[in-house]
């Protein structure tokens, strides 16, 4: 679904797989893998594995600390949002698809956003992920959307604050939309993190 090494090649790119956890919408026994879905669930344990990826990781490699970025589908783009939240001052810019996160809006500081959505989506309701960009949308001060000059099929609303937001609206469902993951390595690539 992520074909991001022959997209970017010269990425490291990390696919990190959450343990079984209960779902909100779907499989409320946990009998399937997922991601915490709020800060202090499962005893934050997800927030705290990402912490031990990107150190070792640091340990490992030269990370430039500039481009670190998150996506995920579903849950996993639920837990883009928690991890922006939480940990915020470590991305540059954020990619998720499918989530929406009316809970953590108050924890989230002005950063690049692409939000791929699906205005079919009878599990993450389009409404509830369009309440989600609008809020990003007023956070990071952007003005009204216009085409964006990467693909015309996506919407850039710009911003004063340098966050725009990007969103990526297809006809579709769920299902993770096949020219996503082009899409987000173009806007990863327009954006680096400032400051230290």
């Amino acid at each position: 679904m992520f074909p991001f090494p022959e997209l970017w090649p010269e990425a490291l790119v990390i696919y990190m797989q959450g343990l079984n956890t209960p779902g909100q919408l779907t499989d409320p026994k946990g009998k399937k893998p997922g991601w915490q879905h709020g800060l202090g669930a499962e005893g934050d344990r997800d927030l705290k594995f990402f912490d031990a990826v990107l150190a070792s990781l640091k340990a490992e490699y030269q990370v430039d600390a500039t481009r670190i970025y998150s996506t995920g589908h579903s849950n996993g783009g639920g837990f883009t949002y928690l991890l922006w939240a939480a940990r915020g001052d470590v991305f540059a810019a954020m990619a998720p698809s499918a989530a929406a996160a009316p809970r953590l809006l108050a924890k989230l500081t002005p950063k690049p956003l692409m939000h791929v959505a699906g205005e079919n989506d009878p599990l993450v309701k389009y409404a509830w992920q369009q309440a989600t960009i609008q809020a990003v949308i007023k956070l990071n001060g952007c003005g009204t959307g216009i085409a964006w000059d990467q693909d015309e099929n996506c919407t850039i609303y710009p911003s004063s604050k340098g966050t725009p937001v990007v969103t990526a609206i297809h006809p579709g469902d769920h299902k993770f939309h096949k020219d996503a993951p082009a899409l987000m390595v173009k806007f990863f690539k327009q954006h680096a993190r400032q400051g230290n």
